[in-house]
């Protein structure tokens, strides 16, 4: 059983109830992950757990959420740091795609995209978090454009385009796909990217 971090009245922090859930589901998928199978790896109730979050779907969008608070933190430090507007895109497309066929933030998010046709705070929560994406890389690009060192473009269309390849290779990256791993689906995405930038010799 992990180390569960407790507060001084004795509960267990929610942090950390996200933290060991994004945990057990990159080491177990999941399928696996029921509130009694969290409950024993932080060594209190399924009925505590339960009580933050209300049901298992609470606990995986808060669980996303958290997830995605961290990586929207590394973002905005990747967008501030002095480099050029290539290398910026690049290392952007390395912190979007997942990190292996395991990876619980990618595998969250595919579980939870399909119940969103029938949840509309789901749907609402999802767009929210898709839309910082969308916002920062449209920064990113519409900067690279003004420094002439990105084409000329229509930088909401473009930043939609690759953001759906991105989805795209991610899906087939967690799934397992043959052929798809996460340095074959970088490769795509970087030639994707190649497109968008101006060549000094042209």
């Amino acid at each position: 059983m992990a180390g569960a971090a407790r507060r001084r009245d004795g509960h267990i922090a929610q942090e950390r109830m996200l933290e060991e859930a994004m945990a057990a589901i990159a080491e177990n998928g999941l399928a696996t992950l029921t509130m009694s199978a969290l409950a024993e790896r932080l060594g209190t109730s399924g009925g505590h757990i339960l009580y933050y979050f209300g049901s298992k779907d609470l606990l995986l969008l808060e669980a996303l959420r958290w997830s995605e608070a961290a990586l929207t933190q590394e973002r905005h430090a990747l967008l501030a740091r002095r480099l050029t507007a290539e290398r910026k895109l690049d290392l952007f497309l390395e912190l979007y795609l997942p990190r292996g066929p395991r990876d619980a933030r990618w595998m969250l998010w595919i579980e939870l995209w399909a119940r969103t046709p029938s949840n509309e705070s789901l749907r609402r929560a999802q767009e929210e978090m898709d839309q910082g994406w969308q916002d920062d890389l449209e920064a990113l690009l519409a900067k690279g454009v003004a420094r002439s060192r990105f084409a000329p473009m229509d930088v909401p269309a473009r930043a939609s385009e690759l953001l759906a390849l991105l989805d795209g290779l991610s899906t087939r990256v967690v799934l397992g796909q043959r052929g798809t791993d996460r340095d074959r689906a970088l490769s795509v995405a970087r030639s994707a990217a190649e497109r968008l930038i101006v060549r000094a010799e042209r």
